[in-house]
């Protein structure tokens, strides 16, 4: 018994990793919520395209999907800016399963991707 699982640990072990194929969609839709008025606001982003809201000024450079799955999860290549800063509050891929895994991090703004458009 075993040895029948550590042989299946191995086996495992020595598979390659499969990664999944990805598709870039045109682009994608973001929710911003401002915490202090308790608003949400959903945005439509071309891929390239910056908008303002509040104080933040978004930009999706792109939007990926599982390839087949267009419903799938999305991830979105963001930068974003707060009250026109020369750094940004936050530069990075945000996946729309998992927004905590890589968030803004910010005191009075969240925003997360909910899905890449067709």
């Amino acid at each position: 018994m075993m040895k029948s699982i550590l042989a299946a640990l191995l086996i495992a072990v020595a598979l390659p990793a499969v990664a999944q194929q990805a598709t870039t969609a045109p682009g994608g839709t973001l929710r911003v919520l401002d915490k202090i008025t308790g608003r949400t606001q959903d945005l439509e982003f071309a891929n390239g395209q910056t908008r303002s809201v509040g104080l933040l000024s978004v930009t999706l450079s792109e939007c990926r999907f599982p390839t087949g799955n267009r419903s799938g999860d999305a991830f979105t290549l963001l930068t974003i800016v707060y009250n026109n800063a020369a750094d940004p509050v936050f530069q990075g891929w945000m996946v729309a399963s998992a927004p905590a895994i890589n968030a803004l991090d910010h005191p009075r703004y969240d925003v997360w991707a909910l899905r890449c458009s067709s």
